[in-house]
């Protein structure tokens, strides 16, 4: 087995108060994918930083292998002194590194090289400095919840991209689907201490709960000793003194054990303040269409929404997700088409933006509007606190001001006052961010048992799955499709992936190159013109489209015939396995076609 790369042993840190760490350890050997678990607040990202180098803690051995090199993903990239994202994400390259893919992992990551990292968004920051620190490919990989703020195209990119990768790996993320896919080997940092499992994420649960199920037997098994030692010291038999002097003694600590223990932490309780049921019929849009100079965000547009459907929006980032959901909700007025609103709607929004939080308002006056410390909940007074507790705030924190919380406490917030607002509609935008599994979990359960109507936008597959009943996929030129079930239901009707990753996307770029051997232009002999057999396939191309598109369209027709599978279900069967393929081979001859006419309008430029 190969020495470890880096290793942290015993490591202790506190802040006050309870430990922090107390005895953690991490091990990272080559190659190894790790996915780092914990609560929220349980110090996964402190532990990420004391392995990058970046927090020391109080005690503790930390050895990293000389030579090895290793780039940590923050939270906040500083872009100070970068004119452009390529110079930005250039500066994580070594001598020995090639430049090739800079560009390759930037186009993948949907950025512009020539942009001012001044003006990125907060998810075009995160892809940058992603980029950066993948650029080098270097021996140790740590990332802070790297699926923040993606879309799912580059959430699956990024997948095959880490599995594909020769570095070691530490990742903390919420997102169940990306640890399956990605992660070996699991570290759980719970209460100060960390617990090793060398399988990968799919095992974790299971193997999580059966630790906590004798934790929870040894516990019990403690007390019963302690109950049989307090009837020995009362009614016991009198031996020697300095015998029974030792036994009070082993009954004092075994009561100090039993004391301190401490339990798992506590889960977030979760329940939407219910308003009266609204109609049937929630939504219904006919013939909605939205374009932005000229071109078409939403086109021709039907949907009919009725009470306690649960609606999963899913797409690139800036394919149209908001600007379908301010249609629907009638925020945003369409172009053509009309909409229908049922009766007696009441909607609550989170928007994971962010944009409704204040900075400096402390977490009660917030959660009240400044209005004493009583919210109202299903029509019932409640003391802030009390609902605090709900969502795992102390009493402490009531004054904290906003800007001092973390990541997923900030979105633990937004929840809590969503969820106060009496609602029969409630909209989700990127619920998930932040949030640790045991909330997403309770999350879940909100979703799938509220009586009202739920629409949410998410790129969290595993989420999708378990909560909505159809999910809307953009097709292209505006046009979507709702799909019955979740995000595996919609994929398996599909019979190929949703959409493209974004530098496939852009109709004005070429096929991007490998990541193992990106492509490099100036070693490509340069030529006037395209060659024969280039020439032939551009010019056979379009027919071969043509012929592949009508004999898709041909299947689809015969496969709705509403008798067909009842009458021939092999060959239904069978059809639906052709189409697909037929399907397959159409997308590959349109990126062939579009490479050839790029190839041939560079060479004439």
């Amino acid at each position: 087995m190969a020495p470890p790369l880096l290793t942290l042993d015993g490591i202790f840190l506190t802040f006050g108060g309870a430990p922090l760490f107390e005895g953690a350890s991490l091990s990272i050997a080559p190659g190894e994918k790790i996915a780092l678990i914990g609560r929220n607040g349980s110090g996964k990202s402190t532990l990420l930083k004391i392995a990058a180098g970046q927090t020391e803690p109080m005690d503790g051995e930390i050895f990293r292998q000389p030579g090895a090199t290793l780039r940590y993903l923050p939270q906040m990239p500083d872009f100070e002194g970068f004119e452009t994202v390529e110079a930005y994400v250039e500066a994580g390259l070594g001598p020995a590194d090639d430049h090739w893919r800079v560009l390759y992992l930037i186009e993948h990551l949907g950025l512009s090289a020539s942009a001012d990292p001044a003006t990125l968004s907060g998810g075009e920051a995160r892809r940058a400095a992603l980029a950066r620190l993948m650029a080098p490919e270097p021996d140790i990989l740590l990332l802070d919840e790297p699926t923040n703020h993606l879309d799912l195209a580059t959430i699956e990119w990024l997948e095959e991209e880490l599995v594909r990768s020769r570095s070691a790996l530490v990742t903390i993320s919420h997102d169940r689907r990306f640890l399956e896919n990605v992660t070996d080997r699991v570290v759980w940092l719970d209460r100060s201490r960390t617990r090793r499992l060398d399988e990968g994420f799919a095992k974790f649960e299971d193997w999580r709960d059966k630790l906590m199920e004798e934790e929870e037997a040894a516990h019990h098994k403690l007390g019963r000793k302690i109950e049989r030692e307090q009837h020995w010291i009362v009614h016991g038999v009198s031996g020697r003194r300095k015998r029974n002097m030792r036994r009070v003694d082993e009954l004092a600590e075994l009561r100090r054990q039993f004391r301190e223990r401490r339990g798992p932490q506590g889960n977030a309780t979760m329940a939407a303040s219910e308003a009266e049921a609204s109609g049937k019929l929630v939504i219904e849009a006919k013939g909605l269409a939205k374009s932005y100079d000229g071109r078409p965000i939403v086109r021709d547009f039907s949907i009919r929404i009725q009470r306690g459907d649960r609606i999963g929006l899913v797409g690139p980032n800036g394919v149209g997700k908001t600007t379908l959901l301010k249609l629907l909700l009638g925020d945003l007025s369409s172009d053509e088409g009309s909409l229908r609103h049922g009766t007696n709607l009441e909607v609550a929004m989170l928007d994971q933006r962010r944009a409704a939080l204040d900075p400096d308002m402390g977490l009660a006056d917030w959660l009240t509007g400044g209005r004493g410390d009583q919210l109202v909940i299903d029509d019932q007074p409640r003391h802030v606190i009390s609902y605090m507790k709900d969502f795992l705030f102390s009493p402490e924190q009531a004054r904290t001001p906003i800007r001092e919380l973390s990541g997923g406490e900030k979105a633990r917030l937004l929840l809590a006052r969503t969820l106060a607002q009496p609602a029969n509609l409630l909209v989700l935008d990127e619920p998930t961010n932040d949030l640790d599994m045991e909330t997403l979990d309770l999350l879940q359960e909100l979703v799938a048992n509220f009586k009202g109507t739920v629409i949410l936008v998410s790129h969290d597959r595993d989420f999708l799955d378990r909560t909505v009943t159809s999910t809307l996929v953009p097709e292209g030129d505006g046009r979507w499709t709702n799909y019955a079930g979740g995000y595996s239901d919609m994929l398996a009707q599909r019979g190929s992936r949703p959409f493209k990753p974004i530098g496939e996307a852009a109709e004005s770029k070429p096929k991007a190159a490998s990541a193992t051997a990106p492509s490099k232009p100036e070693a490509k002999k340069k030529s006037a013109k395209l060659s024969y057999k280039q020439q032939f396939r551009l010019e056979k191309l379009p027919g071969e489209m043509e012929a592949l598109a009508a004999e898709i369209e041909k299947g689809e027709v015969k496969l709705a015939a509403p008798d067909f599978f009842g009458r021939d279900p092999q060959g239904f069967n069978a059809l639906a396995k052709k189409l697909e393929a037929t399907k397959a081979e159409l997308a590959s001859a349109e990126e062939e076609w579009l490479e050839l006419e790029m190839l041939k309008e560079e060479m004439e430029g």
